[in-house]
């Protein structure tokens, strides 16, 4: 059996699915590099000094690999998943954070998000995260540390931890004074501003199951952050079917409800990851329906066969240019 393992930070749930389109416009630059096994890439007026915004998203990128990489000995993730003690455990303010929407992403989805199915994604080859899985109720935050009520619970941040990444890279370039620029990290997106011709920020979102640049749909961003969510980077099959790296944590199982890809877009990236992961595992039907309850906007594929459907929800509409 073959399988494409998550060897890096945060499970590329989004990447290949969401991609900023090329920047042919004059007056626009693009610069980027390597990032959590993905990359990161930020088009901004060409007029900017890049090498101020370059320093903030490296600093970034090593300082959230630090704290919330599941690979690195020491990391706050792996101290608390290695900890056998059920008092409060110190980490990082930004770990707990993390957290911290974990769980209330959790709640809201009614389980479909869980930042403890670690050890069911490693019993499936995608994650190196073992232990227990844990009661959503047995795990507690508050800023600057953690807390687990069973000794053997863990955390998996990898659907979760990519958002909270460029929220922070959204963060630091504005600190810059910048205000129109767009930033990409592993296949997510945030805009902030506009492009230098006066039009919204547009990303597209590849159609699953076609190779790299087939376009289902164009976005205008207007301010707002787009994650997507697909069972397509990171599965493999086991020579009867085809396996999903998300798991759906109420079954045990991979998801098998038929969609590709779920988009959303959200005010931040960290809400957008956490509600796209959670959404494909709840199924248009339902995923749908909790987000016109929630007033969030979402783009569900649904694959039959070769036919793919779109459910969208009114808000997503909104955004789309073509």
């Amino acid at each position: 059996m073959t399988s494409t393992r998550r060897r890096f930070l945060l499970g590329t749930a989004s990447a290949a699915f969401c991609t900023a389109l090329p920047a042919r416009a004059a007056g626009v630059r693009s610069i980027g590099d390597p990032a959590f096994g993905s990359t990161w890439r930020v088009v901004m007026p060409e007029a900017i000094d890049p090498q101020p915004v370059r320093a903030a998203i490296e600093a970034i990128v090593t300082e959230v690999d630090r704290t919330m990489s599941p690979w690195r000995d020491g990391s706050d993730l792996v101290r608390f998943n290695r900890s056998r003690v059920t008092d409060w455990i110190p980490v990082s303010r930004s770990t707990s954070a993390v957290v911290e929407e974990s769980l209330l992403v959790a709640k809201l989805s009614g389980g479909g998000f869980d930042p403890t199915v670690g050890p069911l994604v490693r019993r499936f080859g995608f994650g190196p995260i073992e232990g227990t899985a844990g009661r959503l109720a047995d795990l507690r935050a508050q800023p600057g540390a953690l807390r687990k009520a069973a000794p053997g619970m863990t955390l998996d941040l990898c659907g979760i931890a990519k958002g909270h990444a460029l929220d922070r890279m959204a963060t630091a370039i504005t600190e810059l004074g910048l205000e129109d620029v767009l930033i990409e990290l592993g296949g997510e997106v945030r805009g902030l501003g506009r492009h230098p011709d006066g039009r919204p920020w547009q990303v597209g979102i590849e159609r699953p199951g076609t190779g790299p640049g087939a376009i289902q749909r164009i976005v205008a961003l207007d301010g707002q952050a787009m994650a997507t969510s697909g069972r397509e980077p990171n599965g493999y099959s086991d020579g009867r079917r085809a396996l999903s790296h998300i798991i759906d944590p109420r079954t045990a199982r991979p998801v098998q409800n038929g969609v590709a890809t779920v988009s959303v877009l959200a005010p931040t990236a960290i809400r957008a990851d956490a509600l796209a992961t959670a959404l494909m595992v709840m199924g248009a039907g339902p995923g749908a329906a909790l987000a016109e309850r929630m007033g969030v906007a979402a783009l569900f594929l649904v694959a039959a066969g070769d036919k793919l459907t779109e459910v969208m929800t009114d808000g997503f509409a909104r955004h789309i240019l073509a």
